[in-house]
């Protein structure tokens, strides 16, 4: 059985990853310091699987890890990590332009500390959550791994620092790596048993999805941008294909593939007036859309050329807007305010 290190695993996306995991046999150890993470998700998921499958610590990133991985190397197997999936981060694109300082101590400070505790254990595998906020502007649509990095927010900026210190660490400490762009992330877990409870959200198809239910109502965030409808167009991946291409990196890696950096979306645009009418049809309800001011750094177009993906990981996206609209319906109907501190 491998054993898994998942950083921010209270997370949105942390937790829907530690489910799968653990749906697939893996061991898996779970870290989050609950500044936007959850213990509920965590707790829920150790009384399902058990100790001997899934613990969890709470700790921050930039203090000392060490101890985590030289408890971990004297449970069961012996070992302390076969691989780390590192999705712990700040990742709110309008946060970051109010606050750059915060998103590159923690970003690029915390996956330091983590890198030098990785190699001073002895563990070389890392799959790393990066962002498409990474290229910017596209020059061209979709875009490929090769396009052009130009950060327009420190979001991006934050992450693209990480990218780089990563690649070095592959250069001069031998760290095995598969660096994923991610576009835009919605749905939650098929069963929608696992989901979003980011407050506030900034994510579209969730925020719409909590307008059809009268949750909250659904504002337009978005700036007037040159598009046929004067709103940005994005690539919508749904989460638990998201992080089956991360299962998929992590056999790749186990199986001696070399470093790579790779995107995930699904080669497919929509803008958010399009995102709005599909949740509209999806569930039904015409919902008001109000406007408000808009947040900063979002650029039009991002849509994703997934052709490195299916190469490299043999990995294709298999779900619709339409059934991450169907498993956030599910979600929040049972969590309308998602998980609570």
């Amino acid at each position: 059985m491998k054993k898994i290190l998942v950083t921010g695993a209270g997370g949105y996306i942390g937790s829907v990853a530690s489910y799968l995991l653990l749906q697939n046999g893996y061991e898996v150890i779970g870290l989050d310091n609950y500044s936007t993470g959850y213990k509920q998700p965590l707790k829920i998921l150790q009384e399902k699987f058990g100790k001997e499958k899934f613990r969890y610590y709470e700790v921050d990133l930039k203090d000392n890890i060490s101890l985590v991985f030289q408890q971990e190397s004297k449970y069961g197997s012996g070992v302390s990590f076969d691989a780390v999936i590192h999705y712990a981060a700040h990742c709110l694109v309008d946060e970051s332009m109010k606050e750059p300082a915060k998103y590159f101590r923690n970003n690029i400070l915390g996956t330091l500390n983590l890198l030098e505790t990785m190699m001073k254990e002895g563990v070389d595998r890392l799959v790393f959550s990066s962002t498409a906020a990474v290229y910017g502007e596209a020059e061209k649509v979709p875009i490929m791994e090769s396009s052009n990095v130009k950060p327009i927010n420190v979001y991006g900026e934050s992450k693209l620092g990480v990218e780089k210190i990563i690649e070095w660490y592959g250069r001069l400490k031998n760290l095995n790596y598969v660096i994923l762009r991610y576009f835009n992330v919605c749905g939650a877990s098929d069963d929608g048993q696992i989901g979003d409870s980011k407050k506030p959200s900034t994510l579209l198809v969730q925020n719409a999805v909590r307008g059809a239910l009268g949750i909250e109502k659904f504002y337009l965030t978005c700036p007037d941008v040159d598009t046929p409808d004067r709103t940005p167009i994005r690539d919508y991946i749904n989460v638990v294909d998201l992080n089956e291409a991360h299962l998929s990196a992590l056999g790749y890696l186990m199986n001696g593939g070399k470093s790579e950096i790779v995107n995930l979306g699904t080669e497919k645009g929509n803008s958010v007036l399009e995102i709005v009418d599909q949740v509209r049809k999806e569930t039904g309800i015409e919902f008001p859309v109000n406007k408000t001011t808009p947040r900063l750094g979002d650029p039009a177009r991002l849509i994703a050329s997934i052709e490195k993906a299916k190469k490299i990981l043999n990995w294709t996206p298999k779900r619709t807007i339409g059934d991450s609209v169907k498993s956030l319906m599910k979600w929040y109907k049972n969590h309308p305010k998602g998980w609570e501190k």
